[in-house]
């Protein structure tokens, strides 16, 4: 029996490595939450409402797919939708070290939460949202690395226009 997964992340801006993710949980579970966050850290090139309205537009059609927004204790958000499964996504050993942390910790505060880590397949295993924000800063063509939404509304908002 399948169940749900929260998949949490600022998702500034969303990559084809987050949606490789995504379509490799839907064939583990049967909800998908994409729950975007806020993160205090980082200077967003999306507003909160642009970086779920580019969720919905690019995951359209994908049944068992829902886009959320949470604040908070992510442990309190899961409680709220009755789900104990986090999903990350691992590229490299340095995510591993700040990713075991997260879970340590969110085992600490919720027991009965697990997380699931997944590998994007090996064309996005190097690719990051900071990344990409640099490369549309610079006028890139960023087709091999975000959806074609995507790459429009960030060379408007950050880049030159090809």
């Amino acid at each position: 029996m399948k169940k749900g997964v929260v998949y949490p992340g600022s998702f500034d801006p969303l990559t084809l490595g987050h949606l490789d993710l995504i379509k490799q949980a839907l064939t583990i579970f049967d909800r998908v939450i994409v729950a975007v966050a806020d993160n205090s850290e980082k200077k967003p090139a999306f507003s909160r409402k642009e970086r779920i309205q580019i969720l919905e537009e690019v995951t359209d059609g994908m049944p068992g797919v829902e886009v959320d927004y949470f604040s908070g204790l992510l442990v309190n958000y899961l409680r709220k939708k009755n789900i104990n499964v986090i999903l990350r996504g691992l590229r490299a050993v340095s995510d591993f070290d700040y990713e075991f942390q997260m879970v340590l910790t969110n085992r600490r505060l919720a027991p009965e939460v697990e997380t699931v880590f997944l590998m994007p397949q090996e064309d996005y295993f190097f690719l990051s949202s900071s990344m990409v924000k640099e490369l549309a800063v610079l006028g890139a063509d960023l087709s091999a690395f975000v959806p074609a939404k995507v790459e429009k509304e960030l060379k408007k908002k950050l880049g030159k226009i090809k």
